[in-house]
């Protein structure tokens, strides 16, 4: 990230009570997360529905972002959640 980039958020994927859930959360952790949608976890039996679910939500996110600052949003790789941060089988 260089000194003209912030990091402002980011999209958190969960697996909650059988649902794939897509939160708005800020870099520091869930606290206050924006709940964005979800998906039932039967509903993805193959990769190119979930791929899809998760375009969706970065989508979104990018959207959110750029209606905010003018700019969509260049996307970090994927990480793992921190240990603290899990829920079911996220």
């Amino acid at each position: 990230m260089t000194d003209k980039e912030l990091a402002i958020g980011r999209l958190a994927m969960r697996v909650e009570d059988g649902k794939w859930v897509a939160y708005y959360a800020r870099t520091e952790g869930m606290k206050d997360a924006l709940l964005l949608g979800s998906i039932s976890m039967s509903l993805l039996r193959n990769m190119d529905r979930r791929d899809a679910f998760k375009s969706l939500m970065v989508d979104c996110v990018a959207d959110m972002l750029e209606d905010v600052t003018g700019q969509r949003p260049d996307w970090d790789e994927e990480k793992i959640a921190p240990e603290h941060e899990r829920s079911g089988n996220a």
